[in-house]
């Protein structure tokens, strides 16, 4: 039982491994565009507070070394996305970021700790810390659920990518296989939760896999349109009140105003 329960347990690093690997295209793109665009932070500080949990768990429970390791490298990852989005966030989203940070990444877990270590036994540490694991892990399997919406909103899955949808599910599935086989009660309840939310989130994605384009992105390129066609009319009456020497600046704006209408739709 031992053996099956330690080959699960790899099967599920290494599949955790890839989940946290999953932003690394999206954070790519904010570093490249130096923007953190409509992404939200907070999925990642809840994750960020979620394994740091269950990595401090696994050093309190015997033979957690698989649950370390795995949390103790999401923790990581965590921290670098955590990071980079105060880095190229604006700055109302930065300061509600950093502020979140403080409050669960620094405070909840900070208490969490000492009180676990100063003020319960042995025997009462890992059910404390567990219970509170199960609902931290609840509520990162629940952050999804605002991707969810927007999805239903927009008719898109553009905020909500496949790989890391199918991931989740996934890697919910192989871990609820390795609490039963352990039999960890904490680990189980927030699986089966995963589990659901992940097969909700690939039923959403079948549904509207086909409409990549978000309402929101439809509606600012056709306000640049609307723009770009005033700003044109705009010019042709200024160049018909200056008379004919106007004709060769008008044709050249002419020229930038469909290169700028091409460049929209490339």
């Amino acid at each position: 039982m031992a053996s099956i329960s330690f080959i699960i347990g790899i099967i599920g690093n290494i599949i955790s491994f890839f989940v946290f690997t999953c932003p690394i295209k999206t954070f790519w793109e904010v570093v490249k565009n130096k923007s953190t665009e409509d992404y939200e932070v907070f999925p990642y500080i809840i994750t960020l507070l979620g394994t740091s949990l269950w990595t401090f768990y696994g050093c309190l429970k015997p033979g957690g070394l698989l649950v370390v390791t795995v949390n103790g490298i999401g923790a990581t990852f965590q921290f670098i996305y955590v990071t980079l989005f105060l880095i190229y966030a604006p700055k109302n989203k930065k300061v509600r970021a950093a502020k979140l940070v403080a409050l669960l990444n620094v405070g909840f877990l900070g208490v969490v700790i000492a009180v676990t270590l100063l003020a319960l036994h042995a025997k009462l540490r890992l059910t404390f810390v567990g219970l509170i694991c199960v609902g931290m892990t609840t509520i990162v399997y629940g952050s999804p659920l605002s991707a969810m919406k927007t999805v239903i909103k927009t008719k898109s899955v553009e905020f909500m990518p496949f790989l890391l949808s199918f991931s989740l599910f996934l890697n919910a599935g192989i871990w609820l296989i390795y609490a039963a086989v352990i039999r960890d009660y904490y680990m189980t309840v927030p699986s089966v939760l995963g589990v659901l939310l992940g097969i909700i989130q690939l039923i959403l994605y079948a549904m509207y896999k086909k409409k990549p384009m978000s309402t929101k992105s439809t509606n600012e390129m056709q306000e640049k349109g609307s723009d770009n066609a005033i700003k044109e009319d705009l010019e042709m009456q200024v160049c018909n009140n200056n008379g004919d020497d106007c004709q060769c600046n008008r044709k050249e704006n002419g020229q930038y105003a469909i290169k700028d209408s091409e460049k929209q739709f490339l």
